[in-house]
């Protein structure tokens, strides 16, 4: 009988792999072998036509010599710190009035998720309208109340707020979905129990709803985070960086060394700088979790 079994097993074991070797050689050559690249080519100064080995000398460039470096993640910290929580609690306000059970919310739902349907060149080239300091509709209905155009695009101090600005047009796209799938995954005599304890709506959401989403909370915060940190193509399109590198982001910077000045070896260390900087805050999250975030089966 043992020797059936192992044969067995050995079958099983060969057919496993098969199935799953697509997606190993995809991996390795896809995913782990340009990693790997990527880091060594972060030791290197390469410009499509020359590799010298510099060791750490990229990185020493970059955190104590280029001032762009720190220009661009100071604006890319500012981003984050303002689109992740206000993206977070747009998208979970928006979820709570989407879960209502009123006539034709299956129209409102398709409604605000359309935005995240639209290419995102073409909503860049929208907003850059929409800002625009002469014309655009948002300085258009700032007059109306009297107030002044305000040079979105143009001035230093108003540059990054657009985007901010910008950033919750997305606001019905996946994070939402995944809020409402949250929400529609309580139970209902969650609610049902503290309704009789006399509860109102807003400690039955307060006490009950947001504790129990709170995993479903976390995991939009650290994709919020990353998504955050890769902002690229609306800056590309509407200013370039500009003006005067007050929207130059962490990716933005990291697009113009490779492929505008080919300084691939630069390119590759700032990436995996991010690289570090963003485990570094998975961790620091993961580690503040435990105070907040609830799991009905009691562990983390």
């Amino acid at each position: 009988m043992t020797r059936p079994r192992r044969s067995l097993a050995r079958h099983e074991a060969m057919w496993g792999m098969a199935f799953i070797s697509p997606w190993v050689i995809g991996f390795l050559a896809f995913t782990l072998g340009p990693m790997l690249t990527s880091l060594w080519l972060s030791f290197t100064r390469y410009d499509l036509h020359k590799m010298d080995f510099v060791g750490a000398e990229n990185y020493r460039r970059l955190l104590f010599v280029d001032p762009l470096f720190w220009k661009a993640l100071s604006n890319t910290l500012y981003y984050a710190v303002f689109s992740v929580p206000l993206g977070i609690l747009g998208s979970l306000a928006l979820a709570v009035l989407l879960n209502q059970k009123v006539r034709g919310l299956r129209v409102f739902r398709t409604l605000f998720y359309l935005p995240t349907m639209v290419p995102a060149v073409a909503s860049a080239i929208l907003w850059q309208w929409l800002f625009n300091t002469d014309n655009g509709a948002i300085n258009l209905g700032l007059g109306i109340f009297g107030v002044p155009p305000v040079q979105w695009l143009q001035d230093e101090r108003w540059t990054i707020p657009a985007f901010i600005l910008m950033s919750l047009w997305g606001i019905g796209g996946a994070r939402m979905i995944i809020f409402l799938a949250g929400l529609q995954g309580i139970a209902e005599h969650y609610h049902d129990a503290a309704r009789i304890d006399g509860a109102t709506p807003w400690q039955r959401f307060r006490h009950v709803t947001l504790p129990l989403l709170s995993p479903v909370m976390f995991f939009n915060l650290m994709l919020g985070i990353i998504g955050a940190f890769q902002i690229f193509t609306s800056a590309y399109v509407m200013t370039g960086g500009g003006p005067n590198n007050a929207s130059l982001f962490y990716a933005l910077y990291l697009f113009q060394n490779a492929f505008e000045y080919f300084k691939f070896g630069k390119a590759c260390a700032l990436a995996w700088i991010l690289f570090v900087i963003l485990m570094a805050i998975s961790l620091v999250q993961l580690r503040l979790s435990k105070r907040w975030v609830y799991y009905e089966g009691g562990e983390a």
